[in-house]
Formats: C-alpha cells, structure tokens, sequence
C-alpha cells in the first residue's frame, strides 16, 4: 500500500496523518532533482521526515540522465531517503510541455538512460517508478516502459491507468494494468486509479493480479482509508464510517500538523483550506459554516466552528467517490516536434527541471 505523491499534499504532516491510521509506504511531495542537486532550501524543506518516518520515500522528477545520476547519488550518499521513486506519471501541462512526466516515456532511450543512470547511482537503494499508460490513446508507452525498467534493474512500477490526455477524467483503465503485470514478470506491478475505498483495493487485486496498490486522491479527506485497506488486506470486513464528529476531530488533527509544519497558525491554516470540502463531502453542512472553515485564522477558532457541526450525523453512503483534480485534456502540451522520433535522447533544455516545475 502506498501513499501516491502529490504536490501540496503529501508533506511530513499528512504523511504523519496517514500513517497514524495503517501501514504502508507514504512517498514526499515530487521533487525535482536539478533542485536538489543545486541545493534550493525550499527543496530541502520539502524532503524533510518526521521522527521514526520509515521507510523514508522520496520521489524525484527529471529529464536528464546527468542530474537524475548526481540526485540519487546524493539521495545515497547524504542518507536523505531509503527509497527513491521516479515520476513519469505527471500530467501537468507546465511539466509535458518541457518534456517531462508523463511525456517523457514516448523517448524510450532517454528513458532508459535515466533509469540506469539512477539505479546505478543510487546504490543500495531501491529505485522505483510511476507512469501512466502514454500520451493519449495513440501514444501508449506502458509496456514498453515496464519492460526497460525491468532490465535496467528497476525495483517496483506503479502505473496509472491513465493517459496524459485523460488527466484525472474518465474511468481508469484496470485491464492496462493486468496487461503490464502479464508483460512484465520480473519485478512487482503496483496498480493506481479510481481506488476510492478498501474495497476498489481488494477489487483491483483481483481482476488486475497487481502486487500492490498506490492511492492518490482516494485518501484526500480519507486519511483512514489506510486502516481501511490494513483492514482489508488481513482479511477482514471492519471498515471506517465515521460520524461527522470524528470526522472534524480528523480535520482538526490534519490542521494541526500542517501548523506544525509551517511554522505557523496563519498559513497552516490557509494550506487546510482546500481540504475543508474533501473532509465534508457526502455531509449536511451549510455553505455559511464551510467558509467559516475555510477563512479561520487561529486552530482556537478552528475548534469552535468544528464544535458546531452535528457530531452525531452519520456517515453518509455517497461520501465515497471521486474527489480532487478531475476532467480531461483536449490534448497534451508537448515539446515541438516531441512526437518526431521515439528513439531520439536529446535531454529537453535546463527549463524542464527548474526549481518549480515538479508540480
């Protein structure tokens, strides 16, 4: 079970949250490996781990083979994670459009080139990687892709079952997933996609044969899902339905972390905002006492307006479902002439890994 990273999401304090609730591998934030070879602060303050966070996961985004190489082997060396996953999956036009992501794949050889440039840097240290299924329909690379990374000595892929252009929209494609499990026999296949409660989990096993599953938007405002699946894959049929009220002790708990890792009751506070409405989804709460939470200031105001919600409401039956980013492209922004020459390893220009293209 692993925690999908997400950036503005998946930082020490959610983490934290995710973990308190059941097992697994929760990954950092994408981080991009020119900034952390250059050193950036706000890079390092991203990779930061909470005391007895193990394994410490950490997930680098790159084009170049080069930088890739001097990043893990800094992850290495430096002892800054335990573990480093590769992201290939993001769809984000500021990202494909410099080469990037979910892009990057279509260029089998740079590809290639990145991988074994990682796993030969990183040393002991497991490398893994996420993808998706290709640019569009027209452009699939997730076969191809599961098996370079077998050879070049990959530990793990995780594939999305979604192309770039479908971005978060439509349904996952399941059946992608067990054709990359059939196609690639050496190393694990880890499924993601439409994975909104335990038991899409146990479901997506079953039809896919995946070793294991990654949830992205499935815990946002979910972050006991993870008992949930602890649950589900020992076998048993417990699964979380809390009441309104244990929900709002939740929000209240998450909005304290992210104080604690700002630094600060104002802007922790403005970070929990977007998660105000992924907490209450399926719950009767009125728009008034929804911008309250959103517009507090101080976790002694927090308190008091989550003292007003109905703690005894239960449970709604269509709190599940999907939440976060959603809608498809019109198409994928693309390098010129990206789509030339699938063999060709020219490394997209310096632009592609500044300080803030990993979102």
């Amino acid at each position: 079970m692993v925690l999908a990273p997400m950036a503005g999401i998946t930082n020490i304090g959610f983490r934290r949250l995710c973990r308190e609730q059941g097992g697994g591998m929760f990954v950092s934030e994408m981080i991009t490996s020119r900034a952390l070879v250059e050193r950036v602060p706000l890079t390092f303050q991203m990779i930061r781990f909470g005391e007895g966070e193990t394994p410490r996961s950490i997930q680098l985004y790159g084009v170049d083979p080069v930088v890739i190489g001097k990043a893990a082997r800094m992850v290495a060396e430096e002892g800054l994670a335990d573990h480093i996953d590769l992201n290939f999956g993001c769809p984000v036009p500021k990202v494909t459009r410099r080469g990037g992501g979910s892009a990057l794949p279509y260029k089998r050889n740079l590809l290639r080139a990145i991988l074994r440039a990682a796993v030969v840097n990183a040393g002991a240290l497991p490398v893994t990687m996420k993808m998706r299924k290709g640019i569009d329909d027209d452009h699939l690379t997730y076969l191809e892709a599961g098996r370079i990374a077998a050879e070049e000595g990959v530990a793990a892929v995780a594939l999305h079952a979604r192309t770039a252009r479908q971005h978060y929209g439509g349904a996952a494609d399941w059946d992608a997933i067990r054709r990359l499990k059939e196609a690639v026999t050496e190393i694990p296949v880890l499924g993601n996609g439409d994975i909104w409660s335990a038991d899409d989990a146990l479901r997506m096993v079953a039809e896919t044969g995946c070793d294991g599953v990654v949830v992205g938007r499935g815990c946002l405002g979910r972050p006991w899902l993870f008992r949930d699946l602890d649950a589900a894959f020992r076998g048993s049929p417990e699964r979380a339905r809390p009441a309104l009220g244990e929900v709002g002790d939740m929000m209240l708990r998450h909005a304290e972390l992210l104080c604690e890792v700002v630094g600060s009751e104002r802007h922790g506070l403005a970070d929990f905002r977007k998660h105000v409405g992924w907490y209450l989804k399926g719950f009767t709460v009125g728009a008034e006492t929804r911008r309250a939470l959103t517009s507090v200031v101080t976790l002694a105001e927090m308190a008091e307006r989550l003292g007003e919600l109905d703690r005894e409401q239960p449970w709604p039956d269509e709190a599940d479902g999907p939440r976060g980013k959603s809608g498809e492209r019109d198409k994928v922004a693309l390098p010129h002439g990206w789509l030339d020459d699938p063999d060709d390893t020219t490394v997209p220009g310096a632009d592609a890994e500044d300080a803030t293209s990993g979102g």
